[in-house]
């Protein structure tokens, strides 16, 4: 046995283990090979970003940036108004110019155009800016729902943007799914308001209390109302200023700890940039309350004693649980913007055992007839061609579990088809072979010809195939990907044990140096 063929028996050896080793279960690793929704169960989520949200939010802060930055420039505070979700009016005080603030716009808000219109200053946000906004919006929420379910340890997660606005997302093997679903919803918009006059019983009552000057300001958001025990006995209702000058953006850290009388309580700690506003806000409005709000919902209203800077606490009717599962939304970011439910499916682990071993069942008998018909057709080469079909198997399944691919009902179909490619190319070259001899050559010229022409258009077959696979991998989602990763290792590993394990097979069954008269083809 020559060195060339030796070294390729010792590489194919190696392979061979490597692969294997990784595919092997063990203690550490007891599923090499993660499986998919559709195997393991779990849920399945498709939600849609209300991305309008996002572009009123950045309405409203350009709105408190005019406002500030004119007091800043001690210029009179124009009244702003928001006409839509992109646009505001700014509107001056009879015989105040407009000059001042539309030099204002064009240098602190340069994601708005400014016009002048008969009511005042209009701002419009730029379409360009509005719809990077939209798309940013999105990322931000597929962010945020990641960093979540990775804190509940969830395994392989998939989580993608589909469309304009919409995420799907799959997350196989979950226990509780209630809580799951209920935590990805959460928005965690968490907002710093100030109070206007008193809690009252309906919404009616805060705004009639009101001063009239003041109602075009403010929010009325529900509250929960407590008892002297601090348990739940109704809702009340507290009018906050729309201004937002502190929001769960600010927050830095946020953790469970227990309050005066034992109940759970959030404390929250704020970054560098935060620290400054919240002090600001709370030195301001010494003695005045101020509304902690989430989602919309004022969590608590405590009264400012003194100035806070960059710590505090979230009170509330919290069991330990729900201020646990709080605590998580709000350090792995809130999200930009509400979710919508569109499709929701929950599939029972159940399905994924009768799939595996339907799955299994068939491959193994096509498998088998497969072997046949090769070992009847083309006799001792179709030895060749099992062995390296075997060879094959093990290297797709080890290149999954190395890349952890996620195994999926699609991700079998491709196994399947890839295996089938890969006796396709040995057919190609036995054929040509057989050619060969028909002409009357050798059998290693037969061979040695067979390999060399049959290569050009198995390459040129399994391009074709790799650039469709790529395609699907790149646009599709959750198991369309599964299916483009399996064809894509499938292939590379069928030309590899066509061209490499059955060419070196042949040279050790067939030596030159034996001169062979016939072949078993």
């Amino acid at each position: 046995m020559n060195r060339t063929v030796l070294w390729k028996i010792v590489l194919i050896l190696a392979v061979l283990v490597v692969f294997t080793v990784a595919i092997i279960p063990t203690k550490d690793n007891p599923e090499p090979i993660r499986r998919g929704l559709d195997l393991k169960g779990g849920i399945h989520l498709v939600m849609r970003v209300n991305v309008n949200e996002a572009l009123r939010l950045e309405t409203d802060q350009a709105m408190n940036s005019l406002k500030s930055q004119a007091s800043s420039q001690n210029l009179p505070v124009p009244t702003t108004r928001r006409l839509d979700d992109t646009t505001f009016v700014a509107t001056t005080a009879a015989g105040v110019g407009t000059a001042d603030y539309e030099r204002i716009g064009h240098d602190f808000l340069p994601a708005f155009e400014v016009s002048r219109a008969a009511d005042g200053l209009r701002f419009h946000l730029k379409p360009q800016t509005a719809a990077t906004l939209q798309h940013d919006t999105v990322q931000q929420a597929v962010e945020a729902i990641d960093r979540r379910v990775n804190a509940l340890g969830v395994t392989e997660p998939i989580i993608v943007p589909e469309g304009e606005d919409r995420i799907v997302i799959q997350l196989p093997g979950v226990d509780d799914p209630a809580r799951v679903k209920d935590i990805i919803r959460t928005t965690a918009q968490l907002q710093f308001r100030i109070v206007e006059g008193e809690a009252q019983a309906t919404a009616q009552a805060v705004y009639d209390a009101l001063p009239a000057n003041v109602r075009a300001d403010v929010d009325i958001l529900p509250g929960s109302r407590e008892d002297e025990l601090g348990r739940v006995v109704g809702t009340e209702f507290y009018a906050v200023h729309k201004e937002v000058p502190v929001s769960g953006r600010d927050l830095k850290n946020a953790r469970v700890q227990k309050g005066q009388v034992g109940a759970p309580v959030i404390g929250f700690t704020l970054t560098p940039e935060g620290a400054p506003k919240f002090g600001n806000l709370t030195g301001t409005h010494v003695g005045r309350k101020l509304a902690i709000v989430l989602d919309n919902k004022v969590v608590s209203a405590p009264v400012i004693h003194s100035q806070i800077t960059d710590s505090g606490v979230i009170e509330g009717s919290f069991t330990t649980q729900q201020a646990s599962d709080l605590a998580l939304v709000l350090r792995s970011g809130s999200l930009p913007a509400s979710l919508t439910t569109l499709e929701e499916r929950t599939v029972g682990p159940s399905l994924g055992r009768d799939s595996i071993r339907q799955g299994v069942t068939a491959s193994v008998i096509g498998f088998l007839i497969l072997i046949a018909a090769i070992i009847v057709y083309y006799r001792g080469a179709g030895i060749n061609a099992v062995l390296a079909l075997l060879l094959n198997l093990v290297i797709l399944l080890g290149m999954m579990a190395y890349f952890k691919a996620t195994l999926t009902l699609p991700g079998i179909a491709g196994i399947i088809l890839t295996l089938g490619m890969a006796v396709d190319t040995n057919v190609l070259v036995f054929e040509r072979i057989r050619e060969e001899l028909r002409e009357g050559k050798t059998v290693r010229a037969a061979i040695d010809q067979g390999f060399s022409r049959a290569f050009a258009t198995i390459i040129d077959t399994h391009l074709t195939t790799i650039i469709s696979a790529l395609f699907l991998f790149q646009f599709g989602t959750g198991p369309i990907k599964g299916f483009a990763v399996t064809l894509l290792i499938g292939l590379g590993a069928s030309v590899f044990t066509a061209f490499f394990v059955s060419r070196m097979i042949f040279d050790i069954v067939y030596k030159p140096t034996d001169r062979p008269r016939e072949i078993s083809i």
